[in-house]
């Protein structure tokens, strides 16, 4: 390996190296067609102004070009050099920029040395130990993973810097304030972060893809139209409505939300929350909000937050039949992924997919997204999953199903998400039948933003939606008459129960009431089986099957767990679920005369014997229902906003979501970037992916294309309508003989990607059944 000491010399008469480059200080190789060469000098000016351009939308835009002018200024050592030649290698280019922004600015300059730093490797720490470690004369391979400047003295650079024309503008203001709020002040870092990387990405690609010497640069994305947008959404309201089945009284209470929706939507930016029945229309009245909201406050785009891979196809593929029509196929960005925001950086593709492009920096009017990638960016460290996150300024984010918030993860995420508010000029909205009670949080908020978390109700009182909206009517248990599964099944089998829902709490009870009531039925016709022990294609196709049957009268009996709760479409007479948390109940009862066809529906709430749980924050929230229904002298009102404002206090209480999670609070007041992505999880690692062979063809095409040219993200996009989540396998577990681990480059196998091997244990019914590794199946 080349070293410092075996370079040429590093000023003075021109250095051996730079005969063999056509023209001085090179920033890349060639571009692919060999026509153009990519200065130093060209790309710091490059990428200082799109970072600019980038920044500007909250007012960054000077911090920023000096990030982008500093982010390569490495480039201009002889190592980096000849590191393009091929005759060094682990040469670090991008410790010099972040320490002359230190040395030059202080700290004025730290956020933009932290994400000049950060620009390869990711944010790292605010930490003084680390910062001056950066320093040249400090400088120690072996604590930087054995990267080596490409030049030792920071002078060097500054006057080939300089030489080319090229000078530092300190900035007027700097992001970052050290005595800000934690979570407040490093959220600021990584949207100055975000314009470097996403503006570095664009030029480099551009270079790359010249053609006859010229920068080829992607497309732009459309821009919002809110207006037309608006015009188009309620023409499609229209329709829906003049072809509604649904009660007259439940088409009214749609219109009545709509109208609240565009009536808040004139009101100034902030946080709001619309608490509003299921049923009631409140996707295309969010989305009704956006728009006009938009229109009046000149805002960017338009981002949808869904908590399920099972709802996000069902809401975008709303969003195009509104908008596509007029506005074409990139209006609506659907961007999801089963890795969340981990891996992003390692996985490349070779094509150049449109919807990829789009996808990597939400270039796009209208995004729909999964709390995953949403939210895990927000507290990101790496290049790409930060990206985008600068398009989040000036826009109008939709929150559904909010009540999915992990308790643990409660405090810093409405902190992050009140900074954006504050700070960046968007506007948050959290929607949801059982709206919790966030706002009592709102101190400890204060602990990590100083806004802290207030919102604004979109839905006034005198709606009285609670009174309106009442559509069932609930049988609640008696917890000293607990059920066994045989006598639900018999009950479900029975004349009265042609057409039922029921709602269990894990997969081996849905698995076991289902095998009860097929022995009971003596047929599966018109009996159905949904968890996420099915793939998402599976799933999606037993749900269009039962709503077919619903609507045609048929006899349906559906057994199901959580995953048909929340945003899933369906409309039952009559409806059964386990004890469980009272948002999960309410949810239940949401799928129970949704459309007001029936005068009252059936909801049947019991305990089964086996009254077990999936998790700890589950098993705690059906305890604090429990504890409410005791109190309550065993009725509960679930159209009652009173009866979730009491629940979420009293969960609150008892959960103490602010204490938890202690390593992310430490890791956030230490400021250390790698640590709190590490440990902002929505998902938990303990997850793995497993290709099932549900559908014979696409799983053979599926295995074959992997085998031969491992895992890309375009790989796991044609997958993940194929593909389960089980908790990680021991590695004596049964189930570990029937996995193939998926490769990436180099034939090393993965840590999270497998294919299922037996297909005889894919049911056609139920799903992946792997015999003797039950435990293994999440939920």
């Amino acid at each position: 390996m080349v070293t410092y000491a075996d370079t040429p010399r590093r000023h003075g008469t021109p250095a051996a190296w730079r005969c063999c480059l056509p023209s001085g200080f090179l920033a890349h190789g060639s571009s692919r067609d060999g026509s153009r060469t990519d200065t130093v000098a060209d790309h710091l000016r490059s990428v200082a102004e799109r970072a600019a351009e980038y920044a500007k939308a909250f007012g960054a835009d000077g911090e920023a070009r000096l990030a982008g002018l500093l982010h390569d200024i490495g480039k201009y050592g002889e190592l980096f050099q000849m590191r393009l030649l091929g005759q060094a290698e682990h040469v670090d280019h991008w410790s010099a920029g972040a320490w002359l922004a230190l040395q030059q600015f202080r700290h004025a300059g730290l956020a933009a040395a932290l994400a000049v730093q950060g620009h390869h490797i990711g944010l790292q720490r605010i930490d003084k130990a680390a910062l001056v470690g950066l320093k040249p004369t400090r400088w120690n391979s072996a604590m930087h993973d054995q990267w080596q400047l490409s030049e030792p003295d920071a002078g060097v650079l500054m006057r080939r810097f300089r030489d080319d024309a090229l000078d530092l503008v300190p900035p007027n203001v700097s992001l970052y304030n050290p005595d800000e709020k934690k979570v407040a002040a490093m959220m600021d870092v990584r949207m100055l972060f975000s314009a470097l990387v996403d503006a570095d990405f664009i030029e480099t690609e551009a270079h790359f893809k010249a053609i006859d010497s010229e920068k080829r640069y992607r497309d732009p994305g459309p821009t919002l139209d809110p207006v037309r947008a608006l015009e188009q959404l309620f023409s499609y309201i229209t329709r829906l409505t003049s072809e509604s089945k649904g009660a007259a009284v439940v088409n009214q209470l749609r219109a009545d939300i709509l109208r609240a929706c565009l009536e808040a939507a004139d009101g100034p930016q902030g946080q709001y929350t619309l608490t509003a029945p299921t049923g009631s229309g409140k996707t295309l009245a969010m989305l009704a909000f956006a728009l006009e909201h938009a229109a009046k406050h000149e805002l960017r785009r338009v981002v949808m937050v869904i908590p399920y891979l099972n709802i996000i196809d069902q809401t975008a593929e709303v969003f195009r039949d509104v908008l596509q029509p007029v506005f074409g196929p990139e209006y609506v960005l659907e961007h999801h992924s089963l890795v969340g925001t981990r891996g992003e950086d390692d996985v490349r593709d070779a094509s150049e997919d449109r919807q990829r492009e789009l996808s990597e920096n939400w270039d796009a009017p209208v995004i729909v997204t999964t709390s995953v990638q949403m939210l895990e960016s927000l507290f990101a460290n790496r290049p790409s999953a930060c990206r985008k996150l600068h398009r989040l300024a000036r826009s109008v984010i939709l929150f559904d199903e909010v009540q999915t918030l992990r308790t643990d993860l409660a405090v810093p995420t409405l902190a992050a998400l009140a900074r954006l508010v504050e700070r960046y000029g968007a506007t948050v909205v959290f929607a949801t039948a059982s709206q919790p009670a966030f706002d009592h949080l709102g101190e400890h908020v204060k602990k990590w933003c100083s806004c802290g978390w207030q919102p604004s109700e979109i839905v006034p009182r005198e709606l009285d939606l609670s009174i309106r909206a009442r559509r069932t009517k609930v049988e609640w248990p008696d917890f000293d008459v607990p059920i066994e599964w045989e006598e639900l099944a018999d009950r479900l089998a029975g004349e009265d129960c042609v057409q039922v829902l029921c709602v269990v709490n894990l997969k081996r009870h849905a698995l076991l009431l289902f095998q009860r009531l097929r022995e009971r039925l003596s047929t599966d016709e018109g009996l159905f089986h949904v968890s996420t022990s099915m793939c998402p294609a599976h799933r999606r196709k037993v749900i269009e099957e039962v709503r077919q049957r619903l609507a045609s009268n048929q006899c349906c009996r559906l057994v199901a767990t959580q995953c048909v709760e929340a945003g899933v479409d369906l409309d039952f007479p009559m409806a059964f679920r386990a004890w469980g948390p009272l948002e999960s109940i309410a949810q239940v009862a949401g799928r129970c005369n949704r459309n007001g066809r029936f005068q009252l529906g059936s909801v049947h709430v019991f305990i089964p014997r086996d009254d077990k749980y999936p998790s700890g924050d589950y098993r705690q929230a059906a305890s604090v229902a429990r504890q409410l229904f005791v109190t309550r002298g065993g009725q509960l009102d679930l159209d009652d906003p009173t009866l979730f404002q009491d629940y979420y206090r009293q969960l609150y209480a008892f959960a103490r979501p602010e204490d938890r999670n202690q390593p992310l609070s430490e890791a956030i007041q230490l400021q250390d970037f790698v640590k709190v992505a590490e440990l902002y999880r929505l998902i938990p690692d303990v997850a793995v992916n497993i290709l099932v062979p549900y559908d014979d063809r696409a799983y053979q095409e599926l295995c074959e294309r992997v085998r031969r040219d491992g895992i890309s993200l375009d790989w796991i996009r044609a997958a993940r309508p194929h593909t389960i989540g089980v908790y990680r396998p021991k590695h004596d577990a049964p189930i570990r003989r029937w996995l193939e681990p998926v490769t990436v480059a180099a034939a090393r196998p993965t840590e999270d990607w497998f294919v299922y091997l037996k297909r005889e244990h894919y049911d056609y019914k139920t799903g992946l059944n792997p015999p003797g590794s039950m435990e293994c199946l999440i939920g």
